[in-house]
């Protein structure tokens, strides 16, 4: 009998966040591996905000899961099979392989082989993958903090902006996380080290708590959530500042755009920058970036929180729970 594949396909398109309803779960055989490819058994699957607009019709940078499709997404895991002559039996690799228990590549979904044979699997998906190089490249590239500056990171004590956070110290600057609810503000200060931890949802007055966070006002602001928080924080960037565009979480729906306080006004008197970018336009610097972070790791300077769900099960309502904020760290799910 031919081993079978597990996988999460899209069921319907959503209109908003992906719920559960959108997916379902489909059994398929295996069919037999074609020459020039490799079979890859997924140890974990990952759950990313950015797994919305990739189910979405809007324009994406992507090109939409279509309904019927495995559901795509990162995941790491070994090689079980190869027809491929760059690839071995027994190499562990992090890709976009989907949802689902096995993939077959030519090579093109893989992003990295993982070599980081003393530090867990599971960290290829988060503090030493997607998360760990959106964090530092964003960071490092685009940010460009000095050491002194002040660096305000949203969504603060997520898998990105934790590492945002304690890369920022680590580097020499001062650290200001804002986050929603009190635990995730108190991981923010006993955890991951910032020195300054504001709780958006408490906060009747959020331009003003970033004020009093940043009394010489904001040299880089990691946004990933636009909306209510980023318009607190525009509004306190010191001259120079420079804006990074990692994530939009907070707005709904972009049909149509929402509109809200302009920007262009705080940019032009602070003569400052606001750049967007996508882990994918970092490619040339993905092993640099994990050698540094896995230093960091190994020596006990950076520390990430991961929430593993087991089973594939747990995928088709997982994105939604990012979206309600249940989760306390990098969620994925493990796979038997």
């Amino acid at each position: 009998m031919p081993e079978i594949n597990r996988q999460v396909r899209l069921k319907s398109r959503p209109a908003g966040i992906p719920e559960a309803e959108h997916f379902e779960i489909v059994d398929e055989p295996l069919a037999p591996l074609a020459e020039g490819r490799f079979r890859v058994r997924n140890r974990f699957l990952s759950v990313d905000p950015a797994m919305r607009g990739w189910v979405s019709a809007e324009a994406n940078y992507s090109k939409p899961v279509g309904i019927g499709e495995v559901m795509r997404a990162f995941a790491v895991g070994e090689v079980v099979e190869s027809r491929h002559p760059g690839y071995a039996v027994g190499e562990r690799v992090m890709g976009l392989f989907g949802w689902q228990h096995f993939a077959d590549s030519d090579g093109r979904e893989v992003v990295r082989r993982v070599a980081e044979a003393d530090l867990p699997l599971s960290a290829a998906l988060g503090v030493l993958g997607l998360n760990g190089i959106t964090a530092y490249c964003g960071l490092v590239e685009v940010g460009q903090p000095k050491p002194g500056e002040t660096v305000v990171v949203s969504t603060a004590a997520g898998s990105v902006g934790a590492t945002v956070g304690q890369v920022a110290k680590l580097l020499g600057c001062r650290a200001v996380g804002i986050a929603g609810g009190p635990e995730k503000v108190r991981l923010c200060l006993e955890e991951f080290g910032y020195d300054a931890a504001i709780d958006y949802k408490a906060e009747r007055d959020l331009r003003g708590a970033v004020a009093a966070a940043c009394p010489k006002g904001v040299d880089v602001y990691f946004d990933n959530t636009a909306g209510p928080i980023s318009d607190a924080v525009l509004a306190n960037l010191a001259v120079r500042a420079r804006v990074v565009i990692c994530g939009t979480a907070s707005v709904a729906s972009w049909n149509p755009p929402p509109l809200g306080p302009r920007v262009e006004r705080h940019l032009l008197v602070k003569r400052a920058r606001m750049e967007g970018f996508l882990f994918f336009d970092h490619a040339a610097r993905f092993e640099a970036a994990v050698a540094q972070l896995a230093a960091w790791l190994r020596a006990g300077k950076l520390r990430h929180r991961e929430e593993i769900l087991e089973g594939i099960e747990q995928a088709p309502g997982a994105i939604a729970g990012l979206y309600r904020g249940e989760n306390l760290g990098k969620r994925l799910i493990r796979l038997a």
